[in-house]
């Protein structure tokens, strides 16, 4: 891009020379048609300005709802009622960490954390983590699609192969959001996280849930790591919950801010983009936890201890709740839980791509290829196993994610505590330790699910 071009995105405020040879990027970031297109209002009330920050942390905030993590957040409830609750807060207290880091590395350098890798690592390194990032994505996609096509066949009764690929056309909207602006998008998101959180208010007004056993319930308990299956349904929930991709996801669109770009700029943009990202995942832990709860109260009360497939479940609720307006609310929710995850899906997508490898192609092209890659496997097992399968299906697609998280986290805290990547916006010593803890925590707890596969060929 020119440096006349440049000049018309960026604000005219320098951004002092990086220490460490981040490139600036402002001009060339990822989502290059929304970068730095909404305007902050310089001359408005701090509240105003606070509430152009708001929009990003909801993108982030989908990744507690996608289908995916109904697949984990069902089989958990079922199996084992309200224990896992404790393994849903936690994900949600990590990931609102990980997502500040996130926030403070991406305004602090310019860059989101594919650029920053790509800058910081050697070519093999860097491309090693495009590959794992773009397996997550994969994985993403592929709980997106089978949980949206699963919602079509309950609302419509359109066939679960025909589900599949009818949710390749989900480009056409995105696209035409984008279009109309990135404050659109986030609208769109955030309308969608709305009706899945009134589903679920209704949903558990029926299913009326024992408070005690919720408060229990978010406390810890050794099972969760001494019981195999406890602890890969766990790890299923921290992969649908803090989700590799959306380390990307938030670094990339929180730069969709024109933020002014001195000291005191970045300062402020910090400290909004930071309280935008942990009111949502606040707001989203509610909601996630709301469907571990339904299925404890549901399901697992009433000695329905094995119910993970969404179908299955949805067929359950009527007669457990009494009343036919339940699994109508739960199928609505379901779709627009793939509806929106899927948008957060294709920004990550194109994040990841242009940030790794610079490389910026067609988005429907783009969108095209990662749904292709999640479509044939899925319609590929639906076909060969029946559509039994896709629930388990949807636990593994969630188990991986998990596994990618390494990868995207230990990189995000090396980078957010070097000071010379940071400089005067390093995070405060606290909240680095924190974040060490979270990404120990996170290596430790897969390399066991890794030792319970290899000695006891454990798959769930």
């Amino acid at each position: 891009m020119s440096r006349q071009a440049e000049a018309e995105i960026a604000p005219s405020h320098a951004n002092p020379p990086d220490q460490q040879g981040f490139a600036q990027g402002r001009g060339e970031g990822s989502l290059h048609q929304s970068f730095r297109s909404v305007s902050i209002g310089e001359g408005g009330t701090f509240f105003r300005r606070f509430l152009a920050f708001l929009g990003p942390g909801y993108l982030v905030a989908v990744g507690y709802m996608d289908p995916g993590n109904w697949a984990t957040s069902l089989a958990g409830g079922s199996e084992f009622g309200y224990t896992l609750l404790f393994a849903v807060l936690l994900s949600s207290l990590m990931a609102i960490v990980l997502q500040a880091l996130c926030a403070r590395l991406a305004i602090a350098t310019g860059r989101d954390l594919a650029q920053a890798c790509r800058d910081a690592y050697p070519k093999p390194v860097s491309f090693g983590l495009w590959l794992l990032a773009e397996l997550a994505i994969v994985a993403t996609d592929l709980a997106e699609v089978i949980g949206t096509a699963i919602a079509l066949k309950l609302l419509f009764g359109l066939p679960l192969e025909w589900g599949v690929v009818v949710t390749a056309l989900d480009v056409f909207v995105i696209l035409w959001l984008q279009s109309r602006g990135f404050r659109y998008v986030e609208a769109f998101v955030a309308t969608m996280i709305l009706v899945i959180a009134i589903c679920f208010v209704g949903q558990l007004f029926l299913a009326q849930p024992s408070i005690a056993a919720i408060a229990a319930g978010f406390l810890p308990s050794s099972s969760i790591v001494t019981d195999e299956r406890q602890l890969y349904l766990a790890l299923g929930i921290l992969g649908a919950t803090v989700m590799p991709h959306n380390l990307y996801l938030h670094t990339g669109i929180v730069q969709t801010r024109a933020y002014r770009e001195d000291e005191a700029g970045k300062r402020e943009a910090i400290r909004f983009a930071t309280a935008d990202s942990t009111l949502a995942l606040g707001f989203a832990l509610l909601v996630n936890a709301s469907i571990l709860i339904l299925a404890a109260a549901a399901f697992h009360a009433s000695g329905h201890g094995t119910v993970g497939d969404l179908e299955e479940a949805h067929a359950l609720l009527a007669p457990l709740l009494g009343a036919a307006l339940a699994p109508i609310l739960f199928a609505v929710a379901l779709l627009a839980s793939g509806l929106s995850s899927t948008v957060t899906a294709t920004l990550a997508g194109q994040i990841v791509m242009e940030g790794f490898l610079r490389l910026r192609i067609s988005p429907v092209l783009r969108r095209l290829v990662t749904r292709g890659l999640a479509i044939v496997p899925a319609a590929g097992i639906i076909i060969a196993y029946g559509e039994a399968s896709a629930g388990e299906l949807l636990v593994f697609s969630q188990v991986v994610l998990s596994m990618q998280l390494p990868f995207a986290v230990v990189p995000l805290v090396l980078m957010s505590r070097d000071r010379r990547k940071m400089g005067a916006f390093r995070a405060p010593a606290w909240l680095l330790a924190i974040a060490v803890l979270i990404a120990t925590l996170i290596v430790v707890l897969n390399l066991k699910l890794v030792f319970d596969f290899a000695r006891l060929g454990f798959g769930g």
